[in-house]
């Protein structure tokens, strides 16, 4: 049996933002873009990739209360909601790419005792992307 991994959800509140972050700042390609009722998911990944990541507008399920509703958006604007772990073989040349363009900056490189040097950013919605290096 052959599995692999085709594509995680990330939320994003703002699709040009989303657009302006993983397409025009880290050069992901965007596999897909669709609306629907006034609603936009785009698909992107790094060019060559199999996997994908679906940025999806965030707490549209139908089965949500709107409790449920508010309490995923407080998450997201707290940056504790989504979560992504994005590897590169230049982290420092990545990272002063990111500062330059205004990335809110979680914790610059470091090296970790885990066995990568690694940084951690937000995109425009908030999510936590961790972006190592091996060492």
């Amino acid at each position: 049996m052959d599995i692999t991994i085709s594509s995680a959800f990330l939320p994003q509140t703002d699709p040009e933002a989303a657009l302006g972050f993983y397409r025009d700042l880290l050069g992901f390609e965007v596999r897909n873009d669709v609306g629907h009722h006034g609603l936009r998911w785009l698909t992107v990944a790094p060019p060559g990739q199999s996997t994908s990541i679906v940025l999806s507008p965030p707490a549209v399920d139908p089965g949500l209360t709107d409790d449920e509703r508010r309490v995923v958006l407080e998450l997201i604007a707290k940056g504790s909601y989504g979560m992504l772990t994005l590897s590169t073989t230049d982290l420092d040349g990545l990272f002063d790419r990111l500062v330059a363009a205004g990335v809110d900056i979680v914790q610059e490189p470091a090296d970790q005792f885990y066995g990568v040097r690694d940084c951690a950013v937000r995109d425009p919605t908030g999510n936590l992307l961790r972006i190592n290096q091996a060492v």
